[in-house]
């Protein structure tokens, strides 16, 4: 209503009080009568004073207001519609507060914040009804301004409420990814609870322990030195069992995701996450993602070829390279989503191993057994599994743990291969990944961790093995005499799959 009646008062004093006016009436000549009363003519050009104008737009205004009034007295006559909404508005608060589904509340849907847009929108109304039927000179700039000012004020009012909408679904998220963690915490919890007895501590360097029964969340360490364009590559520790010093690498792959030219070396995790006393080295000759660092030496495949690479790490120097028989090489048989890794290093508990395909094999996955000094083929076990369908693989104790993607966010390791017994297994254990593709895997026996290089992250996991239970000696049978037991039934073990190329 005082926007009304502002706007009117304006446009009125516009219009009567003209400019230059006064002056025309201000000294006119006359007569004056016998009753002492003033006579004078004046003659006024047509166009001062527009009567029929401002008729028209006094009419106009007064329609206006009558249609503001009325609409005024009908909020006023109905009170109940306001206490209506604010109990909506305490209803929707509460049941923020108790975190339901359904409620997404928020200042933009407040009574109040309401009430003003529509008082916006009705003054915006006013302006552009004013403008349509008013029709008077001089009359443009004032309401085209005041139009301006009721747009940007409404635009300012949309920009808050929008605002409010995405710091609300931003603040939603964020709270349904913390009771996700919470809800799987307390669920371990409580596994952890149930459970007869807690398994003991692996002793590092350890195999006493069945195969692999879990893998830990991903704990996220920091983005390659490099940056986010190098995707590819490999991080890890010292693959030897017992290592006197926990030395730390990363080697990120060129950006084209195949040329292993720069490395870095950490004495500890902490300068690791700190990204200092690291020593940087050039290496220049290296061929995709499939490194292992192993007693202090980096082993990798020879640029371009199937040989095998050992670089001393303490000198940065090639002290020996050698054909892998058989092998193939320049992407024949890498793994899915993993281009350039034909030839793939990994060390554990019982030695230094390779992994890679053959044509014999019709490229399903062949493990061998390296002597370290040599580099030279000790054993070598074939596979059922096909390696290009693969995402990868990784050796613990002798064992060869073979990944496939699931989605984006998990792998599963599904498929072990027992070198000691020369038998297979099938596994389903989820492994959740930050980003889409786990390029480099490297075990660790010293800590029993998985050290994955994802998509240019550093990320590591805990890795849980079956706790072999202890059995106690049995105490003999007495049996009369002359009463002989029964004879024991003969084991045969199965032949291993095994040959020498």
């Amino acid at each position: 209503m005082q926007l009304v009646t502002a706007l009117l008062a304006s446009l009125l004093l516009q219009f009567l009080v003209l400019p230059g006016q006064s002056q025309l009436v201000e000294r006119m000549p006359g007569s004056v009568d016998q009753g002492g009363r003033c006579h004078c003519v004046v003659h006024l050009p047509s166009n001062a004073i527009p009567l029929q104008q401002l008729e028209k737009l006094q009419r106009t205004a007064q329609e206006l207001i009558g249609k503001y009034e009325q609409e005024l007295s009908r909020v006023s006559e109905n009170p109940g519609i306001i206490d209506y909404h604010d109990n909506q508005a305490l209803e929707m608060t509460y049941k923020l507060q108790s975190r339901s589904a359904s409620a997404s509340p928020a200042f933009y849907e407040a009574p109040a914040f309401k009430l003003l847009g529509l008082q916006l929108e009705g003054a915006q109304q006013l302006v552009t009804q004013l403008k349509a039927k008013g029709g008077v000179s001089g009359s443009e700039n004032l309401l085209n301004q005041l139009q301006g000012q009721v747009a940007n004020a409404s635009f300012t009012l949309k920009l808050l409420g929008d605002s409010d909408k995405q710091s609300f679904r931003a603040l939603h998220q964020e709270v349904d990814v913390l009771e996700g963690r919470l809800s799987e915490c307390e669920r371990d919890r409580k596994q952890g609870q149930t459970s007869s007895h807690r398994s003991p501590p692996l002793i590092p360097g350890s195999c006493a322990h069945g195969i692999l029964q879990k893998v830990s969340r991903p704990l996220v360490v920091h983005l390659n030195w490099r940056g986010f364009s190098y995707k590819t590559g490999a991080w890890g520790r010292d693959s030897a069992p017992n290592s006197v010093s926990p030395l730390y690498w990363v080697a990120p792959l060129h950006r084209g995701g195949r040329y292993f030219d720069y490395y870095r070396l950490y004495k500890s995790f902490d300068d690791l996450v700190l990204l200092k006393n690291y020593e940087e080295r050039k290496m220049g000759y290296g061929d995709g993602s499939g490194n292992a660092v192993y007693k202090n030496y980096m082993y990798f495949n020879y640029y371009g070829t199937g040989d095998m690479a050992k670089v001393d790490l303490t000198s940065n120097t090639l002290v020996l390279r050698r054909p892998l028989p058989g092998a193939t090489y320049n992407n024949r048989f890498s793994y899915t989503g993993v281009p350039w890794k034909d030839i793939d290093f990994a060390g554990d508990e019982k030695g230094l191993w390779v992994l890679y395909a053959t044509e014999e094999s019709k490229g399903n996955l062949v493990v061998s057994r390296l002597n370290t000094s040599t580099l030279e083929v000790e054993k070598t076990w074939r596979t059922s599994q096909f390696k290009p369908t693969l995402s990868g693989a990784f050796m613990a104790c002798g064992v060869l743990y073979a990944l496939r993607s699931l989605s984006t966010r998990q792998e599963e390791i599904f498929y072990a291969f027992d070198t000691t017994t020369g038998q297979e297994h099938s596994l389903s254990i989820t492994l959740d990944k930050m980003l889409e593709t786990l390029q480099g895997i490297n075990y660790c026996p010293s800590d029993h961790k998985l050290y994955v290089y994802n998509d240019g992250y550093l990320i590591n996991y805990d890795l849980t093995f079956l706790t072999l239970q202890r059995q106690l000696p049995r105490t003999p049978v007495k049996r009369p005499f002359g009463v002989h037991a029964p004879p024991k039934p003969v084991k045969t073990n199965q032949p291993v799959t095994a040959f020498s190329p």
